[in-house]
């Protein structure tokens, strides 16, 4: 058997490291360019979502004071249209006149928000309040109305309005509370026979409005038509406000710039500052600890709910982190089942079959791995031990070829030189072949080349000897750390061997059955010996055989130089 001088590297593990490599990098690109993807598009998402809360919250706050509104002005708008009120406006000191319209007021105001309403005659310039309950010796005049006073602007601007209604913010001055003023007029045939008067108490319902919002996240505002604000969130405590008389500007509590732009283009006091109806406008804010500003119409008046929001901190990237936690686990175990699948059934099947392969330099009976497999590494481990086979197997005898031994030969004399060893060589050839193949045919030739080879074959006392077919009907068995008298033995027992076989052979002169003739030398492996040598040496030994008669051996020993 060839020794080999150094140990195979292990291909298939590096093939393996290799694609376990490649895939931790691509495993790890794809992970970094989904969860960028990934990331964008929940980023993506999380803006809509935010803007989208931000203007659902400013529409809630926007539609909850509206809804108060326009609830007060379908009962102001009962009781002004109603025939009691427009009769006693037109008549006012019809006694039965005025009972039957403060019956009528009476019913409503108890469905009114501040249970009060204020009765201003256009005729007599005087002022009533009706409550929800009322005594009739009690339903006189308060005061008389007067255009100079201040605290009766309201009846006469709302005289003087071309609006059925007009609403305002203003402090009740007999409550002290600041109440959302409603304003109705009370017309008969063109004529405006008075104002009806309520008021919401603008406090509470600011604080219904606010406290249900996180201060941290969120603050609001309400404005009117000239950017004042009415009502600022934070002042809101436990659902109430806790600081009434807001005078300031809300282009000068914020500065950003895209909601000033905003501001700036809407004239003041003619439409308000933003569009009185449509959809909240949403602004994504550059600066400042709010994300979001949205600003909502608040209907049937020209004021707007004005809302700084922080969705996003509902809405951070740490509420997805175990779905990207999930993702990356999977992600890993997916790697690591392709990795394992990919070891089991390809690189441990490779590695067996390198591993064969590296045997089958060493030893040439070693069977290739995966021959019994019925898969691509098996087609591969066939295709491989029948490419092995021709490439140093002979054909007809089924022992190694010369290309095998020329292929060995010198790797053995490197390895016998260092440990100073000893190598014999044997060559034999059949006495008279061509007549055999004259007489009984090429059929029995191959025949009898087969046989010979066999019995070449049986003769090597151990698995590092090796025979090969040199040519024609001439054989060779080499025979490392054999001396001479080993390979004498050897010589003589592949004659008694052959002899034994019985070959017929009519046409030969040395015996009438075949034989061979052998050469053998044996010498000490030094450097710079070279195999062409030691065949040499053997061939001048059988050449001394065959002129000898045949049918013997000649041991000739190796020539030093």
């Amino acid at each position: 058997m060839i020794q080999k001088s150094l140990s195979s590297p292990p291909g298939a593990g590096r093939l393996s490291a290799r694609f376990r490599n490649i895939n931790i990098i691509l495993f790890g690109m794809a992970f970094c360019v989904m969860a960028a993807v990934m990331a964008s598009a929940f980023n993506k998402v999380i803006k809509k979502v935010s803007s989208d809360y931000a203007a659902s919250y400013a529409s809630g706050a926007a539609s909850a004071l509206s809804a108060h509104i326009v609830k007060e002005l379908g009962l102001m708008a009962k009781a002004a249209h109603s025939k009691e009120v427009v009769e006693w406006l037109a008549d006012e000191e019809n006694q039965d006149k005025k009972l039957l319209a403060y019956e009528e007021m009476s019913g409503i105001v108890g469905e009114l928000y501040s249970y009060n309403l204020y009765v201003g005659v256009e005729n007599s310039r005087h002022e009533y309040n009706v409550e929800d309950k009322y005594e009739a010796d009690n339903i006189m005049p308060f005061i008389t109305l007067d255009e100079k006073k201040p605290e009766d602007a309201w009846y006469f601007g709302c005289v003087n309005s071309k609006s059925e209604y007009q609403l305002d913010v203003a402090m009740d001055n007999e409550r002290q509370k600041k109440r959302v003023w409603l304003d109705y007029k009370v017309v008969q045939k063109g004529v405006t026979l008075g104002v009806l008067c309520t008021g919401l108490d603008f406090t509470n319902v600011a604080g219904e409005l606010f406290s249900q919002y996180d201060k941290n996240e969120m603050r609001g505002f309400i404005i009117d038509e000239n950017g004042i604000i009415h009502i600022d969130s934070s002042f809101v405590v436990d659902g109430k406000v806790t600081y009434n008389a807001f005078e300031a500007e809300i282009a000068k509590k914020l500065s950003d710039p895209e909601f000033l732009a905003e501001v700036n283009s809407h004239p003041r006091g003619k439409d308000g500052y933003f569009l009185a109806t449509g959809p909240p406008l949403v602004m994504e804010m550059p600066t400042g600890p709010y994300r979001y500003m949205t600003v909502a119409p608040i209907r049937f008046t020209t004021w707007s709910a004005v809302i700084l929001s922080d969705f996003s901190s509902l809405l951070n990237m740490s509420l997805f982190m175990p779905v990207f936690l999930t993702m990356l686990v999977l992600l890993i175990l997916f790697s690591l089942a392709v990795n394992t699948a990919s070891r089991r059934l390809i690189f441990v099947p490779l590695g067996k079959l390198e591993h064969s392969l590296s045997r089958l330099k060493e030893n040439s009976e070693q069977r290739v791995y995966g021959l019994e497999r019925c898969d691509e590494l098996g087609n591969l481990s066939n295709t491989i031990q029948d490419l092995f086979t021709k490439a140093n197997y002979d054909a007809l005898t089924g022992i190694h070829n010369r290309r095998f031994m020329e292929e060995n030969f010198p790797r053995l004399l490197d390895l016998l030189a260092r440990a100073g060893g000893l190598l014999s060589v044997i060559m034999l050839d059949v006495d008279f072949f061509k007549k055999y193949n004259d007489a009984y045919g090429h059929e029995e030739g191959d025949a009898c080349l087969r046989a010979l080879a066999r019995t070449l074959a049986d003769s090597l006392p151990r698995g590092n000897d090796f025979a090969a077919r040199y040519g024609g009907e001439e054989f060779v068995a080499v025979l490392p750390n054999t001396d001479e008298a080993g390979a004498r033995l050897m010589a003589e027992e592949l004659l008694t061997r052959v002899r034994d076989l019985t070959l017929p052979h009519a046409e030969s002169q040395a015996a009438p059955f075949v034989t061979v003739s052998i050469g053998v030398t044996t010498g000490q492996v030094v450097y710079p010996q070279t195999w062409e040598a030691y065949l040499k040496r053997a061939d001048e030994a059988l050449y001394r055989s065959k002129q000898n008669g045949r049918n013997q051996y000649t041991f000739l020993a190796l020539e030093t130089q």
